[in-house]
């Protein structure tokens, strides 16, 4: 690059060259050092520490997760308050301008996390009438703000996103100390929420009564557990339920904790239910379902006289709803393969033997309602809402919005909206046109009731120091657990619903790999002699 250029002006353009490197070295070493603590800083507050999370070791669980009607959703398996991150006191503290609500950064989770004592601890089952049930007790909802909401009050996160409260409900549950931000109490609705602000709701939890048949334990070894599911039961904390679940009520009653499903049955379905014991049993047997080498028999019993004949079904399934749970044939839905075989007839039902070469939602039930023989009691694809032939054939004649209403509304009148698990207040959201329970309140009762509820919890934390007290203390968390001022399911009287009425006539008889095989026995349901009440 220097050929021509004469050597005294070679010599100074060197020169020059070299101090001006030097100098831009300097200058991009600072830049870089600055640089470097500005990233640290703003990825400590962007909430990088973030982790995914495992419910119970469960992958494919049924449900997707629990929906939370009253507020807010817990940010671990267990609902505990994420362990917070060791600061090891290398990174500068962010601080905002005056007056301005720093947000403090994200706390880590704890991955993999599954239910302990101090979960199953929470409250206590009692039976009547055939019914197992739970003690209503004290829940905390919580949840990190979510992209959306940043820039939003809390007003407008309530009013638009959890339309099952009035508004007035979370007033008064902001009198009463009962929602929290980054755990400090909440003192106005109209505080503008910023990312990694972390929201905590305390709510009076009810849950749906289920069967007291007991949960029976069909094998175990070091690597599975395997028991037959009664009917009504759900899998693992989902919607409404929690403690009225097989995770909770195995953890609670038979001690065993940390287990991670390995297939999926329906809330109403009965049968075997297979959970591993460690993460290694688990993947190897969701290996051996994703190369088809594991076998599922179940047993039904279904309307009128089935075809005599092996009857196949290769109809693609199509979920019309993820919130109320209702799928239905359709040609723009998933492949699915199930093949049926009659047992028996009684002149009015028969029994069929299914086994699903696929594992869609509904599966069994969406195509036994399409060959005009829905399950004989079957709450959903059994009812009057498909229209006079009730899915046969595909034939519905009405639109999925007009479906799902008509659904709702039948439900609803026979109050079994748990059936859809669904409550009251989920109508709220653009399902029907209803309102919840504490809707009917006024704002002024609410003022009123959250006073009692602040005086209340007062009582309660202040019996809970009193050392010398320990039975008092106790009779006292029972007492204030029973009830709650500002719970509006507190004020509702249901009525329970009979064992029968929890049972579906949908049975898991047996799942077989290329090392195991369990079956669970026939229900009674299903034997030739039963006939109809």
């Amino acid at each position: 690059m220097w050929r021509g250029v004469p050597v005294c002006l070679r010599i100074l353009l060197q020169w020059r060259l070299a101090l001006w490197s030097h100098s831009f070295a300097r200058t991009w070493g600072s830049c870089r050092e600055a640089m470097a603590e500005a990233l640290c800083t703003q990825a400590e507050a962007a909430g990088e520490l973030k982790a995914p999370v495992q419910q119970n070791g469960d992958s494919g669980s049924d449900g997707g997760g629990e929906p939370l009607p009253e507020g807010l959703e817990p940010p671990a398996a267990g609902g505990q308050v994420p362990a917070p991150v060791a600061d090891s006191g290398k990174r500068k503290k962010r601080r905002g301008a005056a007056g301005e609500r720093v947000v403090p950064p994200p706390k880590k989770r704890r991955t993999g996390v599954s239910f302990g004592d101090e979960h199953f601890a929470e409250t206590t089952y009692y039976f009547e009438g055939g019914l197992r049930k739970v003690r209503p007790y004290y829940f905390d909802f919580q949840t990190y703000c979510k992209g959306r909401w940043v820039g939003r009050s809390l007003l407008h996160v309530f009013s638009t996103e959890f339309r099952s409260q009035p508004l007035a409900y979370y007033e008064a549950a902001v009198r009463a100390g009962r929602l929290h931000l980054n755990e400090e109490p909440v003192q106005d609705l109209s505080i503008v929420l910023k990312d990694n602000d972390f929201l905590r709701n305390t709510v009076h939890r009810h849950e749906p009564p289920v069967t007291a048949e007991p949960i029976r334990l069909l094998a175990e070894n070091e690597d599975v557990v395997v028991i037959d599911k009664p009917s009504s039961i759900p899998v693992h904390p989902c919607g409404r339920f929690r403690h009225n679940t097989v995770i909770f009520i195995l953890g609670k009653e038979h001690q065993l904790k940390e287990l991670h499903p390995l297939h999926r049955l329906d809330r109403l379905t009965s049968g075997v239910l297979m959970f591993a014991k460690t993460v290694a049993v688990s993947e190897k047997i969701h290996e051996q379902v994703r190369d088809r080498q594991l076998e599922k028999e179940y047993v039904c019993r279904v309307e009128g006289e089935f075809p005599d004949k092996e009857v196949t079904c290769k109809e693609p399934i199509l979920v019309v709803s993820y919130k109320v749970g209702v799928c239905r044939v359709d040609p723009r839905g998933k492949p699915c393969e199930t093949v049926f075989q009659r047992l028996s007839y009684n002149g009015r039902s028969s029994v069929v033997q299914c086994r699903p070469l696929t594992g869609r939602t509904h599966q069994i039930r969406v195509h036994l309602q399409f060959l005009g023989h829905p399950i004989l009691n079957d709450p959903i694809y059994n009812s009057a809402a498909w229209g006079p032939s009730r899915g046969q054939g595909g034939h519905i004649p009405k639109t999925d919005e007009e479906l799902l209403r008509d659904l709702v509304a039948e439900h609803q009148a026979k109050e079994s909206l748990n059936v859809l698990d669904l409550c009251e207040g989920d109508l709220a959201s653009g399902l029907m046109d209803s309102t919840a329970p504490s809707a009917e309140l006024a704002k002024g009762s609410l003022e009123e009731l959250a006073a009692v509820a602040q005086k209340r919890d007062g009582i309660a934390e202040a019996a809970s120091q009193d050392l010398d007290a320990p039975e008092k203390t106790a009779k006292a968390d029972v007492t204030n657990q029973e009830t709650d001022p500002l719970c509006a399911e507190c004020r509702v009287l249901r009525q329970d619903p009979l064992p029968q009425d929890l049972v579906m006539f949908l049975h898991a008889l047996r799942y077989k790999g290329p090392d195991f095989e369990y079956v669970s026995p026939m229900p009674v349901w299903a034997r030739d002699d039963w006939q109809e009440a």
